[in-house]
């Protein structure tokens, strides 16, 4: 088991981004089965937010939970606003929105209450007191078990657990982007917040499966990402090409080896690899028990050191709303 501040949860989570969107078209039915299955495997912590398919990934996570309920702690975010067609406007931390987006959240999961409530992000100069005084307010009413904060700065975390304790603080940490490992990592371990690590297979990148930008669906994001360009892929194979050599040597695929690589980081981690399949569910899950020496953890972190990861990870625009 893993521990999220004084939350139990096993060690590795769900996240369920790409079962609705930004990634294309998924398959509704085989996405809640790998629900259904990640459940029955004893994976607790299922991730989502409300900007998810404009709020078809609550629905889909609260149809595969129905009957399951009491078996999941369900995650969602709120802060990142889009209109109705998609279009990214911001992001948000007044007290109004926070509260109105937490019932919708809550209708369309079907539950009365969230077991982790997320900030997602915060905008430059942002007073993320106002936000966590409404997540204190949602906890004191019970819609909310524990508050949590995305991306966002150690200052922002010290700032924000003085209102109100911060169970988790979710980032994006993988072999590739390693950026919380210099002061937001500490700052958690010093305050007791856990960490939950998403995109701990790099976008998918990390698995071996992406080669080309053509391979990747017109609609998938990805292909408006800085890593993802076509030039960037091509030099960022090379990592992959190292890491693969590790992993045959242990015998394990290098999905299995680049989450490894993140469990071994300690039990206040919690990765939340996504998928919509449940092929890719097993594959990850063998991860949590794979062990690895410290001539291993050298030659993965060799394999893809940072300074030779090519690409940010988003554009200007969306660069300047992460770790505020």
């Amino acid at each position: 088991m893993s521990r999220l501040g004084t939350l139990k949860v096993p060690a590795q989570g769900l996240g369920c981004l790409s079962m609705s969107s930004f990634y294309g078209q998924s398959d509704r039915a085989e996405a809640i089965a790998t629900v259904h299955q990640a459940v029955e495997r004893g994976v607790t912590l299922l991730d989502t937010a409300d900007v998810q398919g404009l709020g078809e990934g609550e629905r889909l996570v609260g149809a595969a939970i129905a009957g399951r309920r009491d078996r999941v702690l369900i995650a969602t975010k709120v802060g990142l606003e889009r209109s109705a067609s998609g279009e990214f406007l911001g992001v948000r931390g007044d007290r109004d929105y926070i509260r109105s987006r937490c019932e919708g959240s809550l209708r369309r999961l079907g539950v009365d209450h969230l077991d982790l409530y997320t900030k997602h992000w915060a905008a430059p100069g942002e007073r993320i007191e106002e936000a966590m005084q409404a997540m204190a307010e949602l906890v004191a009413e019970g819609k909310v078990r524990h508050v949590c904060l995305s991306e966002v700065s150690a200052d922002t975390i010290r700032r924000a657990h003085a209102v109100h304790p911060v169970t988790a603080v979710q980032s994006e940490w993988s072999l590739w982007t390693r950026g919380i490992e210099h002061d937001v990592l500490s700052t958690c371990r010093e305050l007791g917040i856990g960490v939950i690590a998403s995109c701990p297979l790099g976008r998918g990148f990390l698995t071996g499966g992406v080669t080309s930008q053509a391979g990747l669906r017109p609609e998938d994001f990805r292909r408006t990402l800085p890593r993802f360009t076509e030039r960037n892929i091509r030099l960022n194979l090379a990592l992959i090409g190292r890491l693969s050599a590790v992993a045959r040597r242990l015998d394990v695929t290098p999905a299995q080896l680049a989450l490894a690589w993140i469990h071994h980081q300690g039990d206040d981690i919690v990765p939340i690899p996504g998928t919509a399949r449940r092929d890719h569910l097993d594959e990850n899950l063998a991860a949590a028990w794979l062990a690895l020496s410290a001539r291993d953890l050298w030659e993965i972190e060799e394999a893809v050191a940072p300074e030779d990861v090519h690409g940010e990870r988003y554009g200007d625009f969306l660069m300047e709303l992460v770790g505020n």
